[in-house]
């Protein structure tokens, strides 16, 4: 009697064969469902140890018209934040035999749209994303809520869809990060932000301005410096005039990379940091501790706040008695504070 199938492989028929049982008990037993009863289930898992027998997880997902598949929609990976995050998720998904496709959006609406389009074909059982700060028009996404696929927000969220979200508080990490300023001496403090529909971008500007004025600091017109979403030498060059304009004593940058664009253009000035400006960034970059000086950071948990996104998913996909679209879980951030801030 041969083990194996056409193609060398042992299967659930060769199973079957070998122990006298249906296919279907077989299926049963793997599956580990309460209408076997445990002496068959040892049969049937000792003897596919035996055989060598691997389960085909794809043939298993058309039958239960599943793709084991999660899409990670986010707007780029350069940022150590969403890299972060997708090992968070990945921590998850390995568990339950999925698979995950990653697609980035480089912070355009029209990549985003397209991409949700190519989703709408049942290729993915779920999504978990961050927006892209050109995502206005949340109409893409609202379709593929309705055509049965769940949607979960980390990070950047969109608050007109009912969905579950998992984030921090960005006003008031941006409210303790502004505080840290003032209480190290800054009386002249910048914001350097970027232009984007997302509301963490809003809620860390109300932030900033809430402390301002509950400090009893003056907020100048031009105190907030906007920004293009890319590294780029314009950034650079945009900063370099607002030092020389305006002189700020304290910077908060509301994106990892405008730590860098920071770092260049008080360099280009002959500014030293902290001595003539000091800096604050919201980022997880590994590098801000070895930076010269070491960079004062609003540090996201973005390992845990992947982690709990996908498990969130899971949880819905297993049928527990949750209402994912009200599920909205805030994790706190942390303030790291290193020399960049540091008073000599």
């Amino acid at each position: 009697m041969t083990n194996e199938n056409n193609n060398g492989k042992v299967n659930m028929k060769t199973l079957a064969k070998v122990l006298n049982l249906s296919t279907a008990t077989i299926s049963k037993a793997l599956s580990d469902s309460h209408e076997i009863s445990y002496e068959t289930k040892q049969r049937v898992l000792d003897t596919a140890a035996q055989l060598n027998y691997v389960p085909n997880h794809f043939a298993s997902s058309l039958r239960k018209r599943q793709s084991n598949t999660l899409a990670i929609v986010l707007p780029e990976i350069a940022d150590s934040f969403f890299s972060q995050a997708i090992n968070g998720i990945e921590s998850i998904i390995t568990k339950h035999n999925y698979h995950a496709l990653i697609y980035l959006t480089h912070e355009s609406y029209e990549r985003e749209v397209h991409m949700f389009n190519e989703l709408s074909g049942g290729r993915v059982d779920g999504v978990l994303m961050s927006v892209a700060s050109g995502t206005k028009d949340t109409s893409h996404i609202k379709a593929l809520q309705e055509g049965g696929i769940p949607v979960v927000f980390f990070d950047r969220i969109c608050e007109d869809i009912p969905a579950a979200q998992i984030k921090t508080d960005d006003l008031h990490s941006a409210y303790v990060a502004t505080c840290h300023l003032i209480d190290q001496g800054c009386k002249n403090i910048s914001l350097v932000t970027i232009d984007g529909y997302p509301s963490i971008f809003q809620s860390r500007e109300d932030g900033y301005k809430k402390a301002v004025a509950d400090r009893d600091i003056n907020l100048r017109a031009h105190s907030i410096l906007t920004l293009s979403n890319h590294h780029t030498e314009d950034n650079v060059s945009e900063l370099t005039k607002h030092l020389n304009a305006y002189k700020p004593d304290g910077i908060l940058a509301t994106v990892e990379h405008l730590a860098t664009t920071t770092y260049m253009a008080c360099a280009e000035m002959g500014l030293k940091i902290p001595q003539d400006v000091k800096v604050i960034c919201f980022t997880n970059q590994i590098t801000a501790p070895i930076l010269n000086p070491p960079l004062t950071t609003i540090f996201q948990p973005a390992f845990e706040m992947g982690k709990q996104a996908a498990e969130l998913l899971f949880a819905h996909f297993a049928g527990k008695q949750i209402q994912i679209e009200k599920e909205h879980i805030v994790i706190p951030s942390q303030l790291i504070a290193r020399g960049s801030t540091a008073n000599n």
